[in-house]
């Protein structure tokens, strides 16, 4: 991260810390109810495929129709046909060849159950994911790496604590949205995400500008940290989001200077070993994410990067769209989970392969809401082009998550979705709330944790409801 990518950082988190947080200290508020669960995991790994996989063309293959022209569109349930894996229960999509192989270690959710949100947008449901609360909020609600890294710090004060690898916020047409929920919102700056938007250049974000002497940064880092220290701006924010802030300059620089540093530097990895992570900015983020855990970062998101209407997000050409999304994160996945094995971390490492909804040709919605025509893309009865061929529409009548180490059971395929349209669970529903209760409960958060702020309790989850869903532990 470039010198001016810190600035421009710093100068929005002391906006919106002085915009939206001046109501004090978050204290934290234990449960009488709820001992604190054992942590089954030390780091929390998020591989983000933001716009919406389809499921039935990535972990929960069904009947596949290959494409022909004059193909009933309302037949196409899978445009990849179903390949083995390491764990004979568990069938995958074709392109996944390569996390075929590492199954055996992890499981396959196919009954999360998205909310409905009422208006089915990328935005809310990417909030809603990251957060647990539906937007708007009245309040600045954390993001759930922030909460982990709130609640469960590093064991060394030189590691953030929180990463974000991958995705560009400034230029992005959803740029408002997604700097709302990449942010630590109450708890303050100092537990917010440190984002690296390309992991190639990672390492700049460890090292004085080239132009400049160790001295000559300390003295500009000092004078910058006593401007904040003076500012009007965070004197009306209050103490507490001021010190944050604070904390959160002298956490960077800290790391800057340690030899925790290093993991940042891709360029000391084997030149095998980043090769076959080297399909995308999306691979080297995984391997990024590998050393990061190494160091004991609590919790870190890699995404592919969410941009409307391209890469995940495959409103048309869904199939040829998802040839390449596998190339780029088939090899990665399964090589993080090879080498986090084979270093003896992955038990202790809890990997999630998701995004917001998941996709279906025919289906918009909930099956229950079932919308013909949703003003977005007219599905032909037949189809005469290949973009017809792939999922198309926003669903929220089930979900895939893939889910590697942490204490979660190995080798199954849990719940399940009919065989049928409309494709919604009908085995084992988990609730999305739920599976981020599951997420907080293998990191040490119980799901009703609640912080104060402007005098009232505000959970971790909804109103502190949610449940793990403890039948996926091993």
């Amino acid at each position: 991260m470039h010198q001016r990518t810190r600035r421009h950082f710093l100068h929005r988190s002391a906006a919106l810390t002085a915009a939206t947080l001046a109501a004090g200290r978050p204290d934290a508020l234990w449960s009488q109810h709820t001992p604190r669960p054992q942590p089954t995991a030390d780091t929390v790994i998020l591989l983000w495929m933001g716009g919406g996989m389809a499921q039935t063309d990535t972990f929960d293959p069904k009947h596949y129709s290959p494409y022909e022209p004059g193909l009933r569109s309302a037949d196409v349930l899978s445009t990849f046909p179903s390949i083995d894996t390491a764990a004979d229960p568990v069938k995958l999509t074709q392109g996944f060849e390569n996390i075929a192989t590492v199954m055996d270690r992890g499981m396959v959710v196919r009954s999360v159950v998205p909310p409905d949100l009422g208006r089915l947008l990328h935005s809310r449901h990417q909030f809603h994911w990251h957060t647990g609360y539906e937007p708007p909020q009245s309040v600045a609600v954390p993001h759930l790496g922030a909460i982990i890294a709130r609640t469960r710090p590093p064991d060394r004060p030189d590691i953030p604590g929180f990463v974000d690898i991958g995705q560009t916020i400034e230029g992005n047409p959803d740029a408002e949205t997604l700097k709302v929920f990449h942010s630590a919102g109450f708890l303050g700056s100092e537990y917010a995400p440190f984002l690296i938007p390309d992991p190639r250049d990672a390492v700049s974000a460890m090292r004085p500008p080239a132009h400049m002497t160790p001295l000559r940064f300390r003295r500009r880092f000092e004078s910058y940290r006593d401007m904040m220290k003076n500012s009007p701006m965070l004197r009306e924010a209050g103490q507490y989001h001021q010190e944050s802030l604070l904390r959160s300059v002298e956490n960077a620089h800290r790391l800057l200077e340690s030899p925790a540093a290093k993991a940042f530097d891709l360029s000391l990895e084997p030149k095998k070993t980043y090769d076959i992570y080297n399909t995308s900015r999306f691979g080297l983020g995984c391997l990024l994410a590998r050393r990061l855990t190494e160091i004991g970062v609590r919790f870190i998101e890699v995404t592919t990067e969410y941009m409307p209407f391209q890469r995940w997000d495959t409103h048309a050409n869904g199939h040829e769209r998802l040839i390449e999304m596998k190339k780029e994160i088939d090899a990665p996945i399964a090589q993080l989970v090879r080498d986090l094995h084979e270093r003896g971390l992955l038990h202790r490492t809890l990997i999630l392969v998701a995004s917001e909804f998941g996709r279906d040709m025919m289906t918009e919605g909930k099956p229950e809401r079932f919308i013909a025509n949703d003003g977005t893309i007219q599905v032909p009865e037949r189809m005469s082009d290949p973009r017809h061929y792939g999922m198309h529409r926003h669903f929220t009548g089930a979900q895939s998550v893939l889910v590697f180490g942490g204490g979660m059971k190995q080798g199954i395929a849990y719940g399940k979705t009919a065989g049928e349209r409309p494709m919604r669970v009908i085995e084992k529903p988990v609730a999305l709330v739920d599976l981020q209760a599951t997420i907080l409960h293998a990191a040490g958060v119980p799901p009703d944790l609640a912080y104060t702020y402007e005098q009232r309790p505000v959970y971790v989850t909804k109103d502190g409801k949610a449940k793990p869903a403890l039948d996926l532990f091993a």
